[in-house]
């Protein structure tokens, strides 16, 4: 924890003991709408420059298909990375405020930068209808390209773990109320995200393919500007906690302690380092209570020896002595990592449709009358929509329906919602496997590389799909934003992001297995261009096999550590109001 002189102690008791009053009317909805509002036109603004990027760059600066795939897979890991950075200072540092201002600021100067070797001829090489011969971009071309990428990777680095931090931030957790708030803000916030995709993916990306690359591109650069303004709007609203120092360093610190007093024998007898709060400002923090979970790491906290503690009852050495609050930290973390596990293999599952399914699309018929053909990307809207009419139904049907059937109303545990959707993202690949054998099987009978088979039949996998994310990755979002210690609430929203990463790095390594395996095959599972010469379905089934084990992991061991978690609410009890600044 960061360390105050004892006049900054004072003012800083002074300035609580002032706005203690001013504090009940910050946050809440009122300051979560501009929140919101940010997320919207930021999500807005990024997909559309993500979902199109490869084309931009094969069309407009000639790369070759692996260059411009591989550019955008360098691009892509940094903003993946760079949130993980993000987290870190913002948690340690600079606030989650300043983190999501300083986000949104360089996310327009890179979108900025993007428009401008759009719009300007010069900045870009002549355009190559032929696709062969193509003169190569320069290296200022490159170069304009390049800073427009990486401060847009820098933004991402600072929003994309900052919002959904900081909107859990403008709600009291200690509460139901607030509990029960923030959950509603999860879901909008997922619904908010999803309406953003739709017009991206429709609107945008059209205009970019269709009309004008430089209008598609200062479409979002607007989007930015708006994002930005909605966020300084809201400036005398928002309840803004002071960062707390490095964290990761205490969590360090427990481990090595712990280490360092393996030998001790843990008792009812030992006595742990539990200083009282040294100043106003950490008595404000939000105390966790000794638990019996993961007893091992309790020895960090073990006082051996009198001498361990000075005469203030301090510890003089930190990395063999912690407190009992740095010991907690370090078991709430480790307490949600089985249950983070559980939820990679329902991403693993959420992510087929995006990618097979695409291809399935390509390979189907998808004439709507005589004149309208579908556009395969399109089908990625159907998970969107399924997602968007849940959260809706939820909260506008279900929620106020319980609310008139009982006295508090009753919303769905974090613990039951990951468990429908592990159980969804199996349904999801048994229902797509069928799927695919009738599709392959009309296509090998009819001949042909498009199945007569319609694109209404790829819908229900797709539609399972979205309901796999509103089941699975909402809950995950909010456990880690709510359930971790308050000065890692950010890290928490970068590590959601992290599982979405590593659930893509799985599909890939399971990708190349399977090809390898069943290459010499009669009939390879997967590999080429054409899905009627594969068995995309045995695919989709072994996902299922791997979604059994993991419900099977989830109900039998995982959820346990989901009521070990429940410490860190403690309804009723009488803690004062966060720090702010």
């Amino acid at each position: 924890m960061v360390n105050e002189n004892h006049s900054s102690e004072n003012q800083d008791t002074l300035a609580y003991l002032t706005h203690s009053s001013a504090r009940k009317k910050l946050g809440g909805w009122r300051a979560v709408r501009y929140v919101l509002g940010n997320e919207t036109f930021e999500k807005l603004a990024s997909m559309s420059l993500i979902a199109n990027l490869v084309l931009y760059l094969r069309t407009q600066y000639n790369m070759d298909t692996t260059v411009s795939v591989e550019v955008f897979n360098i691009w892509s890991g940094c903003s993946n990375f760079l949130p993980l950075l993000g987290a870190y200072f913002a948690d340690a540092y600079t606030g989650k405020f300043n983190m999501l201002l300083i986000g949104s600021i360089a996310s327009s100067l890179g979108m900025g930068f993007m428009s401008l070797g759009a719009g300007v001829p010069s900045l870009r090489p002549p355009i190559c209808p032929s696709g062969s011969d193509c003169i190569q971009p320069t290296g200022s071309q490159l170069a304009i390209l390049y800073v427009g990428l990486g401060l847009f990777a820098v933004g991402s680095g600072g929003l994309r773990p900052c919002n959904i931090a900081f909107g859990a931030d403008q709600f009291d957790t200690k509460t139901e109320e607030g509990r029960a708030q923030l959950e509603s803000f999860c879901n909008w916030w997922y619904f908010l995200f999803t309406a953003a995709l739709l017009v991206a993916l429709t609107a945008v990306v059209y205009i970019q393919t269709n009309v004008s690359w430089f209008l598609g591109f200062v479409i979002p650069t607007v989007c930015f500007a708006f994002s930005l303004t909605i966020f300084l709007f809201g400036l005398n609203t928002y309840v803004r906690l002071k960062p707390k120092g490095s964290i990761i360093s205490d969590l360090v610190k427990v481990v090595v302690a712990a280490s360092r007093k393996r030998h001790v024998k843990l008792g009812s007898e030992l006595s742990f380092h539990d200083p009282p709060s040294a100043s106003e400002s950490e008595q404000r923090q939000k105390e966790l209570s000794h638990t019996n979970r993961f007893r091992y790491f309790d020895k960090a906290c073990v006082i051996t020896d009198p001498t361990e503690r000075d005469s203030s009852g301090k510890s003089v050495d930190s990395w063999r002595l912690c407190s009992v609050q740095q010991v907690e930290e370090l078991k709430s973390i480790l307490a949600t990592l089985p249950v983070w596990l559980a939820g990679i293999i329902c991403f693993l599952s959420m992510g087929q449709a995006n990618s097979f399914g695409i291809l399935q699309a390509l390979q189907t018929n998808k004439s709507i009358g005589s004149h309208f053909s579908v556009p395969p990307a399109w089908m990625g809207l159907v998970p969107m929509i399924a997602l968007s009419m849940w959260v809706f139904l939820y909260e506008k049907v279900y929620v106020p329906w319980t609310m008139r059937t009982s006295t508090k109303g009753k919303r769905l545990s974090i613990e039951h919602r990951i468990l429908i959707g592990i159980v969804l993202s199996i349904g999801c690949m048994v229902v797509s496997g069928p799927v695919e054998a009738r599709r392959r099987g009309d296509a090998l009978k009819h001949g042909s590389f498009e199945s007569p088979a319609s694109i209404w039949w790829l819908v229900p996998q797709f539609a399972l799909s979205g309901l796999v994310e509103a089941f699975a990755a909402i809950p995950m979002m909010e456990l880690l934003t709510s359930y971790w210690p308050e000065s890692m609430k950010t890290l928490g929203g970068a590590t959601f992001f992290l599982s979405l990463s590593i659930a893509n790095y799985l599909s890939t390594i399971l990708i190349r297995i399977i090809e390898t395996v069943t290459r010499n095959g009669r009939t390879p599972w997967l590999g080429g261009n054409d899905l009627n010469k594969n068995r995309l379905e045995y695919y989709y089934y072994t996902i299922a096999l791997l979604g059994g084990f993991n419900l099977f992991y989830f109900q039998f061991f995982a959820r346990y550590y989901l009521h070990t978690q429940n410490v860190l609410q403690r309804p009723g009890r009488n803690e004062p109001e966060d720090e702010q600044y």
